[in-house]
């Protein structure tokens, strides 16, 4: 992302203590992405700094910020900016998906037909539109997490914040459930922040990830940087043909090359020389070239990494 852009998320030596335990110890961050995953294990304190954006929890030390508006100062005017799903369920008893939904966004500061007309909306939209005068408590699991997008949307946030989205579903309501998280996304309308456990959700649909370890920032990766700085690095298999040339060929374009298997290469691209050249070289050669990968560290790599690097309080953003 452009460093032009204003930030979605600024944290500045952000500080939270329970009964003067520190939770949160110095978190420094610029974050700018769509879709922004918080990683971290348990008792990293992903959700003590969700609430600390959200007004629940004031800083003990430090400034946040939201679109440039501080979360302290400045509360009552970004409020109806969020929209919040938490990781637990807080259904009313005995109320419909249209009624919650609609109460939600009166909550949020709906005038009551607006929000009884965004409700259904809202629903239609995450697949709830027949079932939406059914009581919630009759709702499967899937359904209800459904139901808790809903009403994080309803209300036309500019930032909504998901506290593990697809925990506890099966595989079908689990790619349900990211299908409308990258659907939300890509429409530009709406910043996410994804906190999961799960490395896999992160990866299918966030941008940037901040990774907590012990309430501190452990490390910060632009994933559309990532690979974009690594489109250098490439792996490919090949076919037919004569490979010994075509090798020396690639090695004169002064790409430095490694054998990785029978018909399989690793090679770093030098500056100046495209993807194209190395397929101009293979025909040349009547080599086929089946495959090629940018290499890159997966987000698994980069999440174990973090756990094993002492942190230094800041990320590297």
């Amino acid at each position: 992302m452009s460093n032009t852009l204003q930030p979605v998320v600024e944290l500045q030596g952000l500080e939270v203590k329970f009964g003067g335990r520190p939770i949160l110890k110095g978190l420094n961050a610029s974050l700018t992405g769509r879709c922004i995953g918080l990683l971290g294990p348990n008792g990293a304190g992903k959700t003590t700094l969700l609430h600390t954006l959200l007004g629940f929890h004031p800083p003990s030390a430090g400034k946040a910020r939201i679109f440039g508006k501080d979360i302290q100062t400045e509360a009552r005017e970004i409020r109806g900016l969020m929209g919040y799903m938490p990781e637990n369920d807080a259904f009313i008893a005995g109320m419909s998906g249209i009624r919650f939904v609609r109460l939600m966004g009166e909550l949020s500061g709906l005038p009551p037909e607006q929000s009884l007309e965004r409700s259904h909306e809202a629903l239609f939209y995450v697949g709830l539109g027949e079932a939406r005068y059914r009581k919630v408590d009759s709702y499967s699991l899937g359904m209800k997490q459904m139901a808790k997008l809903a009403q994080a949307l309803v209300h036309g946030p500019r930032l909504i914040f998901l506290d593990e989205p697809t925990n506890g579903l099966d595989p079908a309501a689990r790619e349900r459930m990211l299908k409308l998280v990258r659907d939300i996304r890509d429409e530009g309308k709406v910043n996410i922040i994804l906190s999961s456990h799960l490395l896999r959700d992160v990866e299918e649909c966030c941008e940037e990830v901040l990774v907590l370890k012990d309430g501190r920032v452990a490390t910060y990766c632009n994933l559309e940087a990532e690979r974009e700085a690594n489109r250098k690095f490439l792996q490919l298999e090949v076919r037919g043909g004569d490979e010994a040339a075509f090798a020396a060929a690639v090695e004169a374009l002064g790409c430095e090359m490694a054998v990785d298997g029978k018909q399989r290469f690793k090679l770093v691209l030098p500056e100046g020389v495209e993807i194209r050249e190395l397929y101009r070289v293979a025909a040349e050669r009547q080599v086929q070239i089946r495959r090629l990968d940018s290499k890159r560290d997966s987000l698994q790599d980069i999440f174990l990494k973090a756990m094993e690097t002492e942190v230094a309080g800041h990320g590297r953003v």
